[in-house]
């Protein structure tokens, strides 16, 4: 085999070499791709008159339905008909809760997208919540301050 043979066959190699490396990056990247790195706040639902506003020091409850980016629900306050209480910005919940409610209206329906360090982080929460997971939850704020509005809807999201 003579030298210019040579070289192009190494240069097949290191082109079919980069191909598939270049491919099981995409595959990897695609699996990851529904992943976000800061809070995203989705607005669903808001009522046309807005008189009650969750603000930090507030005690609100809140309908939910946390899934991960794949579907899977790990956890429903609507399958247990119990909406969930906790005072708003006292660290009581994840950060993506404390931050992604703030200024929510009774009534209103709020899709978050969490990422891992404002959710469980590295570790996660096992074994529903795999480490370095976003967090997707649908919620509806259905109480402030024990006070609802009259438009609230209690209805799923």
């Amino acid at each position: 085999m003579g030298m210019r043979q040579q070289q192009q066959r190494i240069l097949r190699l290191a082109v079919a070499v980069v191909v598939v490396g270049a491919a099981l990056f995409l595959t990897a990247s695609a699996k990851k791709s529904a992943d976000v790195t800061e809070l995203q706040i989705g607005v669903k639902y808001k009522p046309d008159s807005c008189t009650l506003q969750a603000h930090k020091g507030d005690k609100i409850k809140v309908h939910y339905r946390g899934t991960l980016t794949d579907g899977s629900v790990f956890d429903s306050s609507y399958d247990r008909g119990d909406p969930f209480e906790f005072t708003l910005g006292n660290g009581q919940v994840i950060k993506g809760w404390d931050q992604g409610l703030l200024g929510m209206c009774v009534g209103e329906k709020r899709k978050l997208k969490i990422p891992a360090k404002m959710g469980y982080g590295e570790r996660g929460s096992p074994p529903k919540i795999p480490g370095g997971a976003t967090l997707i939850f649908d919620t509806e704020l259905i109480a402030v301050n024990g006070k609802t509005s009259s438009g609230a809807s209690n209805s799923e999201l």
